[in-house]
């Protein structure tokens, strides 16, 4: 078999509302040239049914279900141990990417050969994707994207393509879930630029129940530690400015209600450019 282009990795659970949609996104992009693994994380609905339709019309449709419940950073790296292809798409399994989402990304990686990863921009929609709530904006070149790098996360996850070659020494850390992606991006940014495409490349579907606080004061943690982590480890440096600013989200994240930091948080992508 040829080897694809771009391998699309698509983790799933309990999906079957939306994964269709999801999955017909990817079908008609206007970069052919792709697989796509989905794997099905003991998915208790109809997810499986429907990915095994797909893989039934489409050969670039590769479904795969597992025997037990591994999460999203798992999910990732056993995609990632599959693929084939010579750049690595993040695509959640109830979003829609615009049909040119592949197209625009991989033309970009073809000819910036220092960037190691690139997102875009994305339309933060309600349930139905019908309305849009607003659009988040990211930073597009590599000094503007370090520059903000410890106050939020370059990228939106679910935009990102990236070098095969940059993950396989990077795979996700499993323990730093649900934040393995902003420790990935330090890894990956010690050999390789960043950047983002001015385009909108997403639809992302909010949902109208929100996680746990304990879980978002867990990621809202992990995402202190792997500051942390950046500048012992890696060898980043924090300005004296952001590291203050961590110090003072170690102190509010038990004190603020969940609702308030999610506003405050969208408000600030809002506004970023």
């Amino acid at each position: 078999m040829k080897t694809p282009k771009v391998s699309v990795l698509m983790p799933a659970y309990n999906a079957e509302k939306y994964i269709s949609e999801a999955i017909e996104s990817v079908l008609n992009q206007t970069c052919i040239d792709f697989e796509c693994i989905i794997i099905d994380d003991c998915s208790t609905d109809n997810t499986w049914k429907i990915i095994q339709k797909y893989a039934k019309k489409d050969s670039r449709i590769v479904g795969v279900q597992n025997k037990n419940n591994l999460g999203i950073a798992g999910n990732l790296n056993k995609a990632i141990s599959l693929s084939k292809g010579k750049y690595l798409a993040r695509m959640d399994a109830d979003d829609w990417a615009y049909p040119d989402r592949f197209e625009k990304q991989v033309s970009f990686l073809d000819k910036n050969l220092e960037v190691g990863i690139v997102g875009g921009a994305m339309e933060v929609r309600d349930e139905t994707l019908e309305k849009i709530l607003y659009i988040r904006l990211y930073a597009q070149d590599d000094l503007s994207l370090r520059k903000y790098i410890f106050k939020q996360s370059p990228f939106s996850h679910p935009c990102v393509m990236y070098r095969k070659e940059v993950i396989e020494d990077n795979l996700y850390n499993e323990k730093l879930s649900p934040a393995e992606d902003y420790d990935f991006y330090f890894r990956v940014g010690k050999k390789y630029k960043f950047a983002n495409l001015k385009n909108t490349v997403l639809k992302y579907r909010t949902s109208n129940t929100q996680a746990s606080s304990s879980k978002a004061n867990r990621q809202q943690y992990l995402t202190l530690y792997i500051r942390l982590k950046a500048i012992v480890e890696y060898g980043y440096k924090s300005s004296t400015q952001d590291t203050l600013s961590s110090l003072l989200q170690l102190i509010l994240i038990p004190l603020l209600p969940q609702a308030f930091k999610v506003s405050l948080f969208n408000l600030l992508r809002k506004r970023r450019s």
